[in-house]
């Protein structure tokens, strides 16, 4: 049933429950065995970590799974390293590698990603499409599955500069930086062609735009050059007939008309985006998916989680393709409880 709304809402059917997601609770192992009856946690084999997470999705009635399969290792070697903080249960995660192969801004704004990288044979790259596809639909039978591209602009340009030197090559020079990111635009294409190619019904494009506070750059700069080149890369999608997500991190409220220009089929959001302004202005048009604040899970009453819910149904239940996630994840240092109170609200605001 999950899967069955789940595919309704993607194609704005309306279904009788309002389908949900969620992201990283996969890595909540202490949940996860609680909600399954599952004994589970990292050291696990993958068949255990797999029949604990279907159990869980099922569940907490997941209709849909988000996930790309071309990211950074498309640069091999040649990329940023910024570190990570600790994110997983077990620390796993942590890296206190910092490199970075640009050493100037020069080096930056004369790179030529199309040229610089090898890409495999087209045929290659569609194989490896409906490969993860299917791998996914084979895993995870009862939820909506997809493939897609992670690093589709500004998010290849973040991999492969890191924030300093994007950052300093695009404040020196705004106008070399953009035909860098056209240049790179070129080299995305051929992966979005090679997905267009194959044989997937639905595809998520990832590119984090702006910070949570907004745009890092004048919003000109980026409808001169990164929406070109997102609108340019996405149109081979539409003509196969894809259902295409677009998912971005923080609030990018000022772009959504930009996101919609492109031509997706819907919008995956945080908390610090509008979704009340996607709803008015694209609900029956646009499916969505969030946008539930992690933070209010992590710290606040049940009062709080409930009105959270209850604010993110008000906005998205008349929507045919609305779909409820914590718009910022649920980390495996959420609160058993609170996890648990905040399904239950779901489970309770779920039917139309």
């Amino acid at each position: 049933m999950s899967r069955i709304d789940g595919w309704a809402a993607i194609h704005l059917e309306m279904p009788d429950r309002v389908p949900r997601t969620e992201y990283s609770v996969e890595g909540h192992y202490e949940l996860i065995a609680r909600v399954t009856g599952i004994l589970v946690d990292a050291r696990s084999d993958e068949a255990t970590r797999t029949k604990a997470r279907n159990a869980f999705f099922k569940a907490w009635n997941y209709g849909f799974y988000w996930t790309t399969k071309t990211g950074p290792e498309i640069f091999g070697d040649h990329c940023t390293k910024m570190g990570h903080a600790v994110y997983q249960a077990d620390g796993s995660d942590f890296s206190q590698r910092i490199t970075c192969p640009f050493p100037t801004v020069e080096s930056v704004l004369s790179f030529d990603p199309e040229h610089f990288y090898t890409l495999p044979p087209h045929a290659e790259l569609v194989a490896g499409y409906e490969e993860h596809y299917a791998y996914m639909c084979k895993t995870y039978p009862d939820l909506v599955n997809m493939t897609g591209i992670y690093v589709s602009c500004v998010s290849g340009l973040i991999e492969m500069f890191g924030w300093d030197m994007l950052l300093t090559a695009l404040g020196e020079d705004a106008e070399a930086f953009g035909e860098v990111t056209r240049r790179y635009g070129r080299l995305i294409a051929r992966y979005f062609e090679a997905l267009a190619d194959a044989d997937v019904p639905v595809v998520m494009i990832h590119d984090d735009l702006v910070w949570t506070s907004g745009a890092f750059a004048s919003p000109a700069w980026y409808r001169q050059y990164v929406f070109p080149v997102l609108k340019r890369c996405i149109a081979p999608l539409i003509e196969s007939g894809k259902r295409i997500a677009f998912t971005s991190d923080g609030n990018f409220t000022e772009f959504i008309d930009d996101i919609a220009a492109c031509g997706v089929s819907g919008f995956v959001l945080e908390p610090s985006t509008d979704m009340k302004y996607i709803a008015e202005r694209y609900g029956k048009t646009h499916f969505f998916i969030g946008n539930a604040d992690t933070r209010v899970l992590l710290s606040g009453s049940r009062q709080q989680i409930q009105a959270e819910v209850k604010r993110c149904m008000d906005i998205g239940k008349p929507c045919p393709g609305f779909m409820l996630a914590v718009g910022n994840h649920i980390p495996a240092n959420t609160p058993i409880e609170n996890a648990l109170w905040y399904h239950e609200c779901y489970e309770r605001m779920a039917v139309r």
